[in-house]
């Protein structure tokens, strides 16, 4: 008499293999980009110049700041389900849909750079709550709900302050 061997797939955290590729593939997109912006957002803070340099000084200091938190977390995640996120420049820079620009931009150039970044994260960051959502993790749609609504509002509030009239999503 022949015993069934019932064939047992690995999962982690409920999540087969191929699951997991669905849900961090479009996570390391958007680590990738956010690092791009990241370096965009300090080399701005370095070299912004004229009458609006105090004030956006300091604010692409806090778009560095919140970039480098959500670079952390969304490593994090990828580490959670077992995974090793992208983690080299070359890496970054062949998976990013966002450029690097050169360092003689005019400070409304620099805005307008921004505002364009933030409507490209905020794209992928609804790729990967559609990715969450399809596989049904509510951990990372919960996350990315966060970071979108702060995106939302960071976005609105460089529109208002330059006075320009750009969709979040076209």
């Amino acid at each position: 008499m022949e015993t069934a061997v019932k064939k047992r797939t690995y999962k982690k955290l409920g999540f087969t293999s191929l699951e997991m590729v669905e849900i961090v593939q479009p996570i390391n997109i958007l680590l990738a980009n956010y690092h791009i912006h990241y370096q965009k957002m300090r080399s701005f803070h370095w070299n912004v110049k004229g009458r609006d340099f105090f004030e956006l000084h300091d604010k692409f200091e806090d778009f560095y700041n919140d970039a480098k938190l959500n670079i952390d977390v969304l490593a994090e995640r990828i580490r959670v389900f077992g995974q090793t996120p992208a983690s080299t420049l070359s890496e970054y820079l062949d998976m990013a849909e966002i450029k690097e620009v050169g360092t003689e931009l005019r400070s409304d150039q620099m805005v307008d750079e921004t505002i364009s970044d933030m409507q490209s994260l905020l794209s992928m960051m609804v790729d990967v709550t559609d990715a969450a959502i399809n596989m049904g993790d509510v951990g990372t749609e919960n996350m990315m709900n966060a970071m979108i609504q702060k995106m939302e509002k960071m976005h609105w509030m460089l529109t208002a302050w330059s006075n320009t009239e750009k969709p979040v999503f076209s």
